[in-house]
């Protein structure tokens, strides 16, 4: 198909699936908006703590206006079809993840967890090498935050060690 009658086909009608995704991105937006309001304002002029979400907030609803206004006109581009057992591994991943810090057992077995499911779920097979990644990259994620930005990260006895 030639760029001009690529231009000139005709819109394959309204996008069910687009608008209910602008209509969730503009519900994210108004909770980022409504929780900015709830921080108590910490400084007496200047910026505070609130404007990160509003700024993010309006991101998302410019997002929602465009997805919606594409979803309308229909020209939103035709989606993939998903791979619901690499969904499932990575929706497992991210329940070790919450599981593993819930627990106690620290940010980088937890986060480990999550990088080794989530190459699995995009077809990776090297299980001991993706979890050699995984250890290696999470600790380094964990000193930078928790040691030189001083940012409380979730400790476990693996994280005691450093």
């Amino acid at each position: 198909m030639t760029e001009s009658a690529a231009r000139e086909a005709p819109a394959r009608g309204i996008d069910k699936a687009g608008i209910v995704i602008a209509a969730l991105l503009a519900a994210v937006a108004l909770v980022l908006v409504y929780d900015a309001n709830q921080i108590p304002a910490t400084t007496m002029y200047g910026m505070g703590p609130q404007v990160t979400p509003v700024v993010i907030a309006i991101g998302l609803g410019i997002l929602a206006l465009a997805n919606l206004i594409d979803a309308v006109r229909g020209n939103l581009p035709p989606r993939e079809s998903a791979d619901p057992v690499a969904v499932l591994l990575i929706l497992v991943g991210l329940a070790l993840l919450i599981a593993i810090i819930g627990f106690g057992g620290g940010f980088i077995p937890a986060t480990t967890t999550l990088f080794v499911t989530t190459s699995a779920a995009f077809g990776r097979r090297a299980f001991v090498t993706d979890l050699i990644i995984g250890v290696v990259l999470t600790t380094l994620i964990y000193v930078a935050f928790d040691r030189l930005l001083t940012l409380s990260l979730p400790a476990g006895p693996l994280e005691r060690l450093l």
